[in-house]
C-alpha cells in the first residue's frame, strides 16, 4: 500500500545541496511507489508565531493569512515526514524553524508519523548532524509517538551544485527507496 510521503525542503536555494538529497529521497520513495509529494518553503509564505494562544488555547484556527495552515494540514495527513535544511551557524534554517514553531496548535494531531530527517553543512563534521536531530527531536517530542527512521548529512558542501557526485545523493535514494 502506498504511503503519504511529505517532504519539506527547508532551503532558501532551489537545487542547493540540501534540496537535491530531497529529490533523490523522493525519486527513490515514488520509485517505491509512494504517493510524495515535496514542499520547497522558500515558495510559501510563513510568518513567524505571535504567541498569541489561539490556535493552542482555544483551539482555534491561527488568525494569520500565509501558507503554514495549508503545509500543517499537509504534515497531518502525511504517513510520513521528510525534514530537511541546510546548517547554518549549526543550526536548522530559518525557514524550517519558522514553520515548526507554526505547529504550536495542531501539534497534538500529529500521530503516529515517521520522520526522515536530512541536513548539508560547509564542515565535514558528523556531530553537526547529531546537533541538528536533536533540534527536530525536540518538535518530536512533542508529538505523540512519533517515529525516527533515517538520517542523512552531507558535510563539506557550501555552494549549490557542491554535492554532486556524493554518496550521500546514492544514500538518500536509498532511504527513500525503502519505504514500503
Amino acid at each position: 500500500m502506498a504511503r503519504k510521503v511529505l517532504i519539506l525542503s527547508s532551503s532558501p536555494r532551489r537545487g542547493g545541496n540540501s534540496d537535491m538529497l530531497c529529490d533523490e529521497f523522493m525519486r527513490g520513495a515514488v520509485d517505491s511507489n509512494n504517493e510524495v509529494e515535496k514542499v520547497f518553503l522558500r515558495d510559501k509564505t510563513i510568518h513567524p508565531c505571535l504567541g498569541c494562544s489561539v490556535c493552542s488555547q482555544y483551539q482555534k484556527p491561527c488568525p494569520q493569512k500565509d501558507d503554514a495552515a495549508e503545509i500543517i494540514d499537509k504534515m497531518l495527513r502525511a504517513d510520513i515526514i521528510v525534514m530537511a535544511t541546510p546548517v547554518y551557524f549549526y543550526a536548522m534554517s530559518a525557514q524550517m524553524k519558522m514553520l515548526i514553531d507554526r505547529c504550536c496548535g495542531p501539534y497534538t494531531e500529529m500521530r503516529n508519523k515517521e520522520f526522515y530527517f536530512i541536513a548539508t553543512a560547509a564542515e565535514d563534521d558528523p556531530e553537526i548532524m547529531e546537533r541538528i536531530v536533536t533540534n527536530f527531536k525536540g518538535f518530536l517530542d512533542c508529538l505523540e509517538n512519533p517515529t525516527i527512521k533515517g538520517s542523512v548529512f552531507c558535510g563539506g558542501v557550501w555552494h549549490v551544485g557542491e554535492i554532486k557526485g556524493n554518496p550521500a545523493l546514492q544514500e538518500a535514494y536509498e532511504m527513500g527507496r525503502s519505504i514500503e
